[in-house]
């Protein structure tokens, strides 16, 4: 267990993997802010390489390239950024922290905790948990493929020759950069924050040359310009919404990864250096298509002088890649804490870094977001034609944190009624405009997203109950643990020296392998524990609140009851947390005793029945996932050669 990461100094930072220099200096808070723009900004900042380009070709060309409309839609776009970016996320969201971490996941758990005593209204807030991660893992799929391929279109403009090799090269980035995830980004971390700050550099100078050629383009940051295209365009400003959101992709990563950093580095990174370079790189690309309305075709590219095209478009790559890791990195831990959260079937995970916990490489994971990145873009094609997928998963995202925040901010802060009336005009009001406008793409491609929500729903809801099932049954099978401690002092069995440790979920049944142990074996170890392991609604748990020590009723028998509780990002290390509760002093045992104690795990055969407790597709997709589970030796990190697995068949 470690501490509650909290704070921007450099132990956030470490946890996340990343090289601090001058940690502990005043350097510190420049470095923490250029790390959290190698992980943080990458997806949102690559943005502009398809933003605006899409506006402009959305319906056949719909939104013009003259004034009126360039104006309007600049409009639309800073707006958009400032009221859910800089205010609904840097400005209030990232101070709904989960014990320091953030993001849908830990947003979800803060607000079940703070609603824990309604039964009823927590259970619905799991529902929408559920849904906003599924919407994340729609969004981890769509991100790798669009940013890649849109900055390999790049060379529709350097080089046209070799236009026909643009599927094939970014098909070879995206092969390359799931290959190298087994080998986790520790080493490559701390290159990340000086590129970024690179290219938002390039990003800045290359709209600031525009700007200052047609200052007059910086009207359209009034939202009065906004108003007036809506308006006179109500139809045309619709369509223009749904391309729009685009970008606000990876709003929620500054939430995400608040807990790896801490807020103030990422407000640092967003207000000093993001948002003025996002903000003069669209008004670049506004003034390009006033001036050249043939611009359209790609802004971007075309803003940048022809002599330095093809270094941004390397560099455009290397960003696009990095903004892909992120996301990629924000799968795994995100697919852990559903996991810790009984959301998912355990999974194998392994750690990248000996020092770091939070890097982390989840091989199922990997190989699943692989074949779906590169499903959707060979089966698209284009940056344009995925853009039109894209925008429904962002949204809806959108919508589920602006929910969440609605339940949480009465509780939390003590908001008064009007007050969330209000956040809910300004945040849902937009983004359920944003959702609307991208409704219409669910024909065009729009329905991927959806699918892929569809699919992750049903796998966490049938894991979910399939559970509950299981569960159920073992508890019928496994029996009092009170009374079967009272059959073994009557029968007096041989016991034999060393330290039996049987993992289970609760007290008061007794463990599959411990009934089969005496049944089978006719021994008692001179030491039974007992562990359960409990999972808190917290990212992390102090060892001062990880263990719970029970005698189960006598002193003298050598069977007891421990209970470890570890946060949703804490590795589930049960050896590891033994020695840890002795050196506390809370188990009355010496540490080094575990080097030679015994694991024995309770696992059942599951065996299907006709009852109707759920339908048999869904049983059958239960049975699929528990037989594919992590080995539970693996996931609690027990030593092989002494682990012993037994038990019975289990009924679903």
């Amino acid at each position: 267990m470690s501490a509650p990461v909290k704070g921007d100094g450099p132990e956030p930072l470490r946890k996340r993997g990343i090289a601090v220099p001058f940690a502990g200096h005043r350097a510190g808070a420049v470095a923490a802010a250029v790390a959290a723009l190698g992980v943080v900004f990458g997806d949102i900042g690559t943005s502009p390489l398809y933003a605006l380009k899409t506006v402009f070709l959305l319906d056949g060309g719909a939104v013009r390239p003259v004034q009126e409309d360039v104006y309007g839609v600049v409009s639309l776009i800073f707006w958009s950024i400032t009221i859910i970016v800089s205010i609904k996320y840097v400005g209030i969201l990232m101070r709904a922290d989960n014990d320091g971490e953030g993001g849908v996941m830990a947003l979800a758990a803060l607000a079940q905790r703070l609603y824990a005593s309604k039964a009823s209204r927590a259970g619905a807030l799991v529902i929408i948990g559920i849904v906003g991660v599924s919407l994340f893992y729609g969004d981890s799929i769509i991100t790798p493929a669009i940013s890649v391929l849109s900055a390999v279109e790049g060379l529709n403009v350097t080089t046209p020759a070799i236009t026909h090799l643009i599927i094939p090269i970014a098909a070879v980035i995206l092969v390359a950069l799931f290959a190298v995830q087994r080998f986790g980004t520790g080493r490559v971390g701390v290159l990340f924050g000086p590129v970024m700050v690179l290219w938002f550099v390039v990003l800045a100078v290359a709209g600031l040359a525009m700007v200052i050629q047609h200052p007059e383009v910086l009207l359209g940051l009034l939202p009065t310009y906004a108003i007036a295209f809506i308006i006179a365009h109500p139809a045309i400003s619709f369509i223009a919404l749904g391309a729009v959101v685009l970008v606000i992709t990876g709003a929620e990563a500054l939430y995400a990864d608040m807990g790896h950093f801490g807020p103030s580095p990422i407000r640092r990174a967003w207000f000093f250096l993001v948002f003025p370079a996002l903000t003069l790189n669209y008004l670049g690309q506004a003034a390009l298509i006033l001036q050249n309305p043939a611009a359209t075709v790609n802004p971007f590219f075309l803003l940048i002088p022809e002599w330095g095209r093809l270094p941004v478009v390397i560099l455009a790559t290397v960003a696009t890649v990095i903004a892909s890791q992120a996301v990629i990195s924000g799968a795994f831990s995100l697919s852990r804490q559903a996991v810790r959260l009984g959301l998912l079937p355990p999974l194998t995970i392994k750690h990248t870094s000996k020092r770091e916990g939070g890097q982390i490489y989840l091989p199922a994971i990997n190989f699943l977001l692989f074949i779906a990145v590169i499903a959707v873009t060979l089966a698209f094609g284009s940056s344009a034609r995925l853009s039109t997928a894209y925008g429904i998963s962002v949204t809806g995202a959108l919508v589920v944190d602006t929910l969440l925040l609605l339940f949480v901010a009465r509780p939390l802060w003590h908001w008064a009624p009007w007050k969330i009336v209000l956040a809910a005009v300004c945040f849902g009001g937009l983004e359920l405009a944003f959702l609307a406008g991208n409704l219409f793409k669910i024909i065009d491609g729009g329905w991927v997203p959806l699918l892929i929500a569809a699919a992750v729903i049903i796998v966490m809801t049938t894991w979910r109950r399939g559970r509950q099932l299981v569960q159920n049954d073992r508890r019928k099978m496994e029996g009092s643990l009170a009374k079967f401690i009272e059959d073994m002092r009557q029968k007096d069995l041989p016991r034999v020296a060393g330290i039996a440790i049987f993992p289970h979920p609760n007290k008061d049944t007794t463990p599959l392998a411990l009934r089969a142990n005496v049944k089978h074996n006719h021994v008692l170890h001179e030491h039974v524990i007992i562990v359960s392991i409990v999972t808190a609604p917290v990212p992390h748990v102090t060892t001062s609140d990880a263990f719970v020590y029970d005698e189960l009723g006598y002193s003298d028998d050598g069977i007891e009851h421990l209970t470890i509780r570890f946060g949703f990002s804490d590795e589930p290390n049960i050896p590891r947390a033994l020695r840890a509760a002795c050196r506390a002093g809370t188990l009355p045992l010496d540490a080094g005793a575990f080097a030679h104690a015994s694991y024995f795990i309770s696992r059942g055969a599951l065996r299907t029945t006709r009852t109707k407790t759920m339908f048999p597709w869904r049983r059958s997709l239960f049975v699929a996932l528990a037989h594919n589970a992590a080995d539970p030796a693996a996931r609690f990190g027990l030593p092989t050669s002494r682990t012993v697995t037994m038990g019975s068949d289990v009924e679903i």
